[in-house]
């Protein structure tokens, strides 16, 4: 009986990996950026299997290139150091203090334990930031928020020559001023910039919901630009959600094809929206 039990789990795994070959050929040499952040940052097992998927994606072939965040672990080091924040509009104040915190615990802390996550999986990864090789420059966002930045000019040289390396880029949200400044960046808003300089063929924004919610709170599948503006100027899309559909249209308007938002908690997410005919999240394209 057990015998039988393992030659049915034998026939699904390769009926699985036949069905997914179209999709395998149809990604080959294809770019695709990931935003990587919420709850699956802070768990092992959950940081393990997100690994190995990118491992997978850069062995098929695909240039996938990881954009992380990490406002948990901010959070936790500047109550360690007993640095206050100060909140304008709910957006923290990012001063010249906090700035450093921001730096050390992005490109070092959490840049680095999502690159040893790929390695200890058998990929080749390396992190850095937006401000290596002048990959992200960036002007003050909004003067009330300090260092806060957004991107206004990308050269993704750096990229190009990891990629054919076959190295799997992760890159902290941190960008350069034209005055030397460093800029913290929000995370999606690097990943759809990035994507966008890369003319990626996906931007993947993993989050904690399963996708965008119709009135009815149906996922929906599938989402023009218009759905979207006529769905935030309703109400519809609210909240969080907001910034990532903004993401989502500047990344389509710069040149990504297609831009997915999806659950990262759910186990093999990134394959399942890449490598079945299903999907998953809720994909936005023109």
């Amino acid at each position: 009986m057990k015998k039988q039990s393992m030659n049915r789990d034998w026939i699904t795994t390769a009926r699985t990996l036949s069905e997914a070959l179209p999709f395998l050929q149809r990604y080959a040499g294809a770019t695709v950026v990931i935003k990587f952040g919420g709850n699956a940052m802070g768990d092992d097992n959950a940081m393990a299997g997100f690994a190995r998927d990118i491992v997978l994606m850069r062995q098929v072939g695909m240039n996938p290139v990881v954009v992380h965040g990490g406002g948990p672990m901010i959070n936790e080091m500047l109550a360690r150091l007993n640095i206050e924040s100060h909140f304008v509009n709910g957006k923290r104040v990012t001063d010249a203090a906090i700035v450093e915190v921001v730096e050390m615990v992005l490109s070092g802390r959490v840049n680095k334990r999502i690159v040893q996550a790929i390695n200890a999986e058998g990929g080749k990864a390396v992190g850095l930031s937006g401000k290596d090789a002048n990959l992200m420059v960036c002007e003050q966002a909004d003067p009330a928020l300090g260092f806060v930045g957004k991107p206004v000019d990308m050269d993704p040289t750096i990229l190009r020559t990891l990629f054919d390396a076959e190295t799997i880029p992760v890159i902290a949200p941190l960008g350069a001023g034209k005055n030397g400044e460093t800029f913290n960046v929000n995370g999606d808003t690097a990943a759809g910039a990035i994507a966008a300089a890369l003319n990626a063929d996906r931007l993947l924004l993993l989050t904690d919901v399963a996708g965008v919610k119709d009135e009815n709170g149906v996922v929906l599948t599938e989402i023009t630009p218009t759905q979207i503006d006529a769905m935030v100027k309703d109400g519809t899309i609210a909240g969080g959600m907001i910034p990532k559909t903004e993401t989502a249209l500047m990344a389509l308007a710069g040149g990504v094809r297609a831009v997915v938002i999806l659950d990262g908690r759910a186990s093999n997410a990134c394959l399942l929206e890449l490598f079945t005919e299903h999907g998953a999240g809720s994909i936005i394209r023109t």
